[in-house]
């Protein structure tokens, strides 16, 4: 068998796997992709409110985001996206505030000038930082308190980490603050100095489609609805068993990668030593319970609002039609709702119902003009595995992506060493993590080898 008939397989079909097996195919592979839902997708997947098709989950692209933008191109639907200066809140100590330009920064009342000055030279010294794995070995909170003194970081910084990262924020790198940072400061130095972000009319809804089009076109076997119960060395071959209809099923494949979490990454791949086990269930991981509103009219001008009073049960508004055109939702508005939250958090089992009083009211103090009877729609998704956490050291803690078990390789979101979690770094690391898949003779991979 030459090295263009290997067969692959891809378990996972979110961006990550998809790009993958659309990369592969293009290199001359026979490739099936099997994805446990019913669609492809993963995070970034669409649903339905009320007759609005829309991501479950909100995304936005930036200028920056070189990667997702060209892989737009190559679906020919980077000249369809639209691009749109944006405004951004803050709600702290009762307040609603505008932070949208400096002139609004520098009024920001909660914080003295000085704090001021400091926190805005933290995010300038961070932006310029290009040694990130220094920043692996301090904590995020040593860190900002050394830049931006302990009365930002408890007034400003501290209420957003906890939003972001619950109690996990103790445990946090000063590796996730930069990453943050270097991907807005990032989008300024495409070109214009202001906030622009980019959405694609349509949605991911839109972006996914075409994707799986151009993947059967290119000669990928999509498998959906199919559970894979696990995957094991037989012989020469890897066998990947599966559930689908109902029915067990058995494929053998010369090459297998996994891009599922690692929690379930460990759970199907069998054969590996006890230390790879080991780094898989170390890592630690964020989960989400996200809200999607329809609404009769907006809420607010601004497309985020971060919230810091630890008395919402949300931690951030994410109004999208303050970015996208009204007439994508039928001249209603889209606002997603969501709350971070530690993997084994027990919130993340409260009911659909418990969810809905406890947010509605919420929007009730924060919004005079709003009112419960304003919501046309309202849905909650939850994902126990969202983003892993940048802890201490963590590149050096990963396994590598290439396993003691030949041919099975694990590349997953938790190998997003230098980045944030998003769809542009998702690309990025298909694409970078492709090219050591690819090598015929090349060493065990290590997960520095795919940083950017």
């Amino acid at each position: 068998m030459t090295q263009s008939q290997e067969r692959w397989a891809i378990v996972g079909g979110g961006m990550l796997g998809m790009t993958l097996a659309y990369r592969l195919a293009q290199a001359g592979k026979q490739v099936t992709l099997i994805e446990a839902a019913p669609e492809l997708g993963g995070l970034a997947s669409a649903w339905q409110l009320g007759d609005i098709t829309w991501d479950r989950h909100y995304h936005v692209t930036l200028l920056s985001d070189l990667r997702l933008r060209s892989l737009l191109q190559a679906l020919d639907l980077e000249q369809d996206m639209r691009w749109v200066e944006t405004k951004t809140g803050v709600y702290a100590q009762g307040q609603l505030y505008s932070v949208s330009n400096a002139i609004e920064f520098l009024k920001f009342p909660p914080l003295r000038l000085i704090d001021k000055l400091r926190l805005a030279a933290t995010i300038l010294y961070a932006s310029r930082i290009r040694d990130w794995r220094r920043l692996e070995q301090i904590s995020v909170s040593q860190w900002l308190k050394r830049w931006s003194g302990r009365r930002t970081f408890a007034t400003f910084w501290k209420p957003l980490l906890r939003a972001k990262l619950g109690d996990n924020y103790k445990i946090a790198s000063a590796a996730f603050i930069w990453a943050t940072i270097a991907r807005l400061y990032a989008a300024r130095r495409s070109g214009l100095k202001k906030e622009l972000f980019g959405y694609l009319p349509g949605g991911y809804s839109r972006l996914l489609q075409r994707f799986a089009t151009r993947l059967v076109d290119q000669g990928v076997e999509v498998l959906t609805s199919a559970w894979v119960q696990e995957i094991r060395r037989s012989q020469s071959q890897l066998q990947v068993t599966y559930t689908a209809a109902g029915a067990v099923q058995l494929r053998q494949f010369d090459q297998v990668v996994v891009t599922a979490v690692a929690p379930v990454a460990a759970q199907i791949c069998r054969g590996l030593s006890a230390d790879e086990y080991q780094r898989l269930h170390q890592i630690t991981y964020q989960g989400i319970l996200c809200a999607s509103l329809v609404l009769k009219q907006p809420i607010s001008p601004y497309y985020v609002t971060n919230i810091t009073d630890s008395n919402v049960p949300f931690t951030g508004i994410i109004e999208m039609t303050a970015l996208v055109d009204p007439a994508e939702f039928s001249g209603r508005t889209l606002v997603y709702l969501p709350k971070y939250l530690p993997a084994n958090d027990p919130d993340l089992q409260l009911s659909d119902e418990v969810i809905r009083q406890q947010f509605i009211d919420a929007l009730e103090r924060l919004y005079p003009q709003f009112q419960a009877s304003d919501v046309l729609d309202f849905k909650v998704s939850r994902v126990k595995y969202v983003m892993a956490l940048s802890t201490l050291n963590y590149s050096t803690q990963l396994p590598p992506m290439q396993t003691s078990v030949p041919g099975l390789h694990i590349v997953n979101s938790a190998h997003i060493l230098n980045g944030t979690l998003n769809v542009n770094e998702t690309v990025q690391l298909a694409e970078t993590a492709l090219l050591a898949l690819l090598e015929a003779d090349c060493p065990r991979l290590h997960p520095l080898m795919v940083s950017t």
